[in-house]
């Protein structure tokens, strides 16, 4: 069998070292160039000392060039940047993007929450999302050649919710999410906020008041389940943690809607998903359960007191909400087992 190669741009972050971990243990695909910006030159093992197999790999600049020859491209880069580089690579080869430049539809959301010009939209890699008719986003990204993977909030939040949606239980103007997310969600750059001095012992919002830019990706999936316009409150908090997220989404369910009905919503829409897991009645989800696998855990409940259902969701930012998704969706466009090399146990404790 032909040996696919990858190449993997940006790989000197937390991101891209993550799509390099999980491809060495992928028996059908070969690393072959790892690329960077400022960090180039520099061998892999000074950037990612877990990296052992390669880490006296040189890493070298993103260009297309360097990229070309390769069956498949991992793009780990800052907004903004794919775009560029993505005109100048041959159109059968596969590229996954784990950036936002195409993500969103709307021309005007893109504009509106990044502030430059919409490079367009590509399929969408979140394959698991309930969408209505009995239908799922991966029917989307088999054989694709172009992957927009989503971002890290929006893959726990819209996981965590969509069910209540293409059920048809849930009003679609009173969506309200909290989430925390560890710090390696705001990547590998020094900023003075992420010094353990400052995370240490300590949580804080941000992006409060509907600004963080995974606000209108969220509403664009849970529109998608709903078929119809779904509005998002979402607030995002820092965490004093490495890696992980814990979202907590409520709604409020429509008239008539039982604590039976929500519960076998969420398990109708993924009884058969090999990653997305909805516990036991009265188990909740945690971070620490899912850190280095591809799982999702789910929990739900009603308040019937108040007429809501609560969802959580704990994903690993960097595997499932990020590296993981991407070699998932290259899986799905390469027509190899979805499930290929990406690992369903966690680390504990």
């Amino acid at each position: 069998m032909h040996m696919i190669r990858a190449a993997v741009a940006g790989s000197s972050g937390y991101a891209g070292g993550e799509i390099v971990r999980l491809l060495l243990g992928h028996p059908d695909i070969a690393v072959g160039a790892l690329t960077a910006a400022s960090s180039a030159g520099t061998r892999l093992g000074e950037m990612h000392p877990h990296l052992t197999p390669l880490a006296d790999r040189v890493l070298v600049e993103t260009t297309p060039e360097t990229l070309a020859g390769h069956d498949v491209v991992f793009l780990a880069l800052p907004h903004g940047a794919s775009a560029a580089i993505v005109d100048q690579l041959a159109g059968d080869v596969i590229v996954i993007d784990c950036g936002a430049d195409f993500r969103l539809a709307d021309a005007g959301q893109w504009k509106q929450f990044y502030g430059s010009d919409h490079a367009g939209s590509w399929p969408y890699g979140l394959p698991e999302l309930p969408l209505p008719a009995g239908r799922q986003g991966r029917q989307a990204l088999a054989g694709a050649r172009r992957i927009a993977i989503p971002g890290c909030y929006p893959t726990a939040c819209s996981l965590a919710l969509a069910p209540g949606f293409v059920a048809g239980i849930l009003e679609v103007d009173d969506v309200v999410i909290v989430a925390a997310s560890g710090t390696s969600g705001a990547g590998k750059s020094l900023k003075p906020h992420l010094l353990g001095a400052e995370t240490m012992g300590s949580m804080s919002p941000y992006g409060v008041g509907g600004t963080h830019r995974h606000t209108p990706e969220i509403e664009q999936n849970l529109s998608a389940s709903a078929g119809q316009s779904v509005t998002v409150s979402f607030t995002p908090t820092l965490a004093p943690m490495p890696r992980g997220i814990l979202a907590t989404c409520t709604d409020r369910v429509r008239p008539g809607t039982t604590a039976a009905m929500v519960r076998a919503a969420w398990e109708a829409a993924y009884v058969d998903e090999p990653f997305v897991h909805l516990l036991p009645p009265g188990q909740w989800p945690r971070t620490a359960d899912v850190l280095g696998s591809n799982n999702v855990h789910l929990q739900v409940a009603m308040d019937e007191r108040s007429g809501r259902v609560i969802a959580v969701a704990a994903v690993d930012n960097l595997t499932k909400g990020t590296a993981g998704a991407a070699v998932q969706c290259a899986n799905l466009a390469l027509g190899l087992p979805e499930t290929t090399a990406l690992p369903t146990t966690g680390l504990a404790p």
